[in-house]
């Protein structure tokens, strides 16, 4: 294994070398070529290490370098790869292949199509780097650069200026809560004297329950995943983040980067059961966040923005699974929406290229029979992550649900209604996109055709995986054996979803109907308005009340912007011409001004007369003899 698991990584950094120094000079296909084969590659190494742990069932640490050694602080740069790591590496470089291949297709006349596939593989690179870490600095600096790529590729149309902005938000968004993870790092250094995960694990083992430390850590940590999951209140850069071309969002803000925090939870697993009050605090943070971006995403009309906040939504309900201990759920979860996610950013991505770049689906309509490709997969998409049975979304959505009625009815109840709210902006968004008469341009409707097929290939691939990833892990009431639960049962100390056995049958069975039936009441209202009375959703001078406020996202922008941003900038003025330029510059000038004038005083000895200077030497010796003399 060691000999092989080194090449997983080290495939997409030679495809960034490549592509990044010969951008200028390498074709474009062999660019796009290179890029998806390099993630290819690792894919393929990725299914036979996936084999090996799944054949041992134990998690190897392969250690290549020794990277510091400072007192008792050792640090190597290894690689550990158990059935977390092995299990999000097929999700890394599989997903990551198809909008390798998708992009071939989309960027395929941009101008910076080679740079774009660099920055693609140098984010693959980082990523594994992140979940194949073998200790903290290690996720740590995959962290860090998966930040920086999706600064990189947010901005990538840096020509213009509200992408720069979107960029620069996420960037110090993210490096806020960095800081968390980064203070958590120093917290568990400090009280264990170590960063490797199997040591720190170890130690933490012998911790009591809800030990200060052990919350303080966990909380730290969170702090950090709040950042990269895109969770309240950190969560204002991701919608942000569409400003990126649409491979960028199906691959860093769909399916990959903004589960970093997932993965990290669910590494320090024993950390979090032994801090149930830190605990308490992601399952609420995720309720919240789950259920506030949900309602937001009721009244956008940006495809792409619907689509953001629902990611956001998705991930809160990932975060609450995890703060009630379900962490194999949390983890299926993550999986099936990066099946269904990945299709349906990549869906809107054919959208917008069939529309020459419109994003608005008020000016879209009737799609369905121009581009029935799309439309299809794009379908079974919004079906997946509505939770419609039998496909991949029911099982890993009511798994959740499951373990939310066990902890608490409360939390079920409001799990459920943000399920309620996913179904209606996602059916909306179908109806109102693929449904009706079209409603854009002439030239629009006349240029309407299907993506190529580097385009709609990924797409059936995604949509076969949306249909049947439930398969991984079917609950035992429909005759399956669990295997994705049992599969992660060997790295997770306590997933609380042994409480399951409580629950009767007949119970996940009324669960279900209750589900399916507010679906199915949410179809008939959505199609009838939609469809049957071929409704468009309101503009934006129109909304009115707390129909407007949704639509403004809850102004949280601009109470940022007020509260924040606005006093940060007065204070950085005011210390910019208070403190800088009427004292630091004034000292500093001062300074400079007294060199220069003792210069021009002492500039006047050198005058090139040799007399003045025999004079000045003898001077200087009668004055030492003087002083000689009569002082010492």
């Amino acid at each position: 294994m060691k000999e092989i698991a080194w090449l997983l990584p080290a495939l997409p950094l030679a495809g960034f070398i490549i592509n990044g120094l010969g951008r200028k000079y390498i074709p474009k296909t062999l660019a796009g070529i290179i890029g998806s084969a390099t993630v290819l590659g690792a894919f393929i190494i990725g299914i036979m290490l996936f084999m090996q742990v799944h054949e041992t069932q134990q998690g190897q640490v392969l250690n290549y370098y020794r990277w510091l050694s400072v007192g008792s602080l050792v640090v190597d740069l290894g690689l550990y790869v158990d059935q977390l790591s092995a299990w999000m590496i097929l999700i890394i470089t599989g997903i990551g292949f198809l909008i390798h291949v998708y992009s071939m297709g989309y960027m395929s006349h941009d101008e910076g199509h080679n740079k774009f596939f660099a920055y693609l593989n140098l984010f693959v690179f980082f990523m594994l780097v992140l979940v194949m870490g073998s200790n903290y600095p290690m996720m740590f600096i995959g962290w860090e650069g998966v930040g920086l790529c999706s600064y990189l590729l947010i901005g990538f149309w840096n020509t213009n200026t509200n992408y720069n902005n979107a960029a620069k938000k996420a960037f110090v968004m993210n490096r806020i809560g960095d800081l968390g993870f980064l203070l958590g790092m120093f917290m568990i250094y400090y009280n264990f004297g170590s960063l490797d995960y199997n040591t720190v694990f170890a130690k933490v083992a012998g911790f009591e329950i809800n030990s200060p430390v052990l919350v303080a850590i966990a909380l730290l940590l969170f702090v950090g995943a709040m950042g990269k999951s895109a969770q309240l209140p950190l969560y204002t850069w991701l919608p942000d983040a569409m400003a990126g071309p649409t491979p960028v969002s199906a691959l860093i803000h769909a399916a990959t980067m903004v589960t970093a925090g997932i993965y990290m939870i669910v590494r320090s697993n024993i950390i979090y059961t032994l801090a149930p009050h830190a605990q308490d605090v992601v399952m609420v943070v995720g309720l919240a966040t789950s259920i506030f971006a949900a309602v937001i995403g009721l009244k956008q009309n940006d495809i792409k923005k619907v689509l953001a906040y629902s990611t956001v939504s998705q991930l809160g309900l990932m975060f609450m699974a995890l703060g009630v201990g379900a962490y194999s759920s949390a983890m299926f979860h993550v999986t099936t929406h990066a099946f269904f996610k990945a299709l349906l950013f990549l869906g809107s991505g054919s959208v917008i290229h069939a529309m020459g770049g419109e994003q608005d689906m008020r000016f879209m309509g009737g799609l369905k029979k121009k581009l029935p490709i799309t439309f299809i997969t794009f379908l079974l998409g919004t079906l997946a992550i509505c939770g419609i049975p039998p496909l991949s979304g029911f099982f890993s959505k009511d798994e959740i649900l499951l373990n939310a009625f066990m902890a608490s009815p409360v939390i079920w109840s409001l799990a459920v209604i943000s399920s309620l709210i996913t179904t209606i902006y996602m059916l909306r968004l179908l109806f109102v996109t693929f449904y009706g008469k079209f409603r854009g341009t002439h030239e629009q409707e006349h240029h309407l055709h299907e993506s190529p097929a580097s385009m709609t290939i990924p797409l059936v691939i995604l949509c076969i995986l949306a249909v049947f990833g439930g398969l991984l892990n079917v609950p035992e009431i429909f005759g399956g054996n669990a295997w994705a639960h049992h599969y992660f049962s060997g790295m997770i100390i306590s997933t609380g979803e042994e409480h399951g056995h409580h629950v009767s049958h007949a119970t996940e069975f009324i669960l279900m109907g209750v589900m399916l039936t507010l679906i199915a009441a949410a179809f008939v209202v959505l199609r009838n308005k939609y469809i049957t009375k071929g409704a468009v959703p309101e503009k934006d001078e129109e909304m009115t009340g707390f129909t407007k406020l949704i639509g403004n996202k809850f102004m949280v922008d601009e109470i940022y912007d007020f509260f924040i941003v606005k006093p940060a900038y007065l204070m950085s003025s005011a210390l910019y011409y208070v403190a800088e330029l009427k004292f630091i510059d004034l000292i500093v000038n001062a300074i400079g001004d007294g060199i220069v004038g003792l210069g021009r005083i002492f500039r006047r000895l050198q005058t090139g007369n040799i007399g003045f200077y025999i004079f000045t030497m003898v001077l200087s010796i009668v004055a030492i003899l003087v002083f000689k003399y009569f002082v010492v």
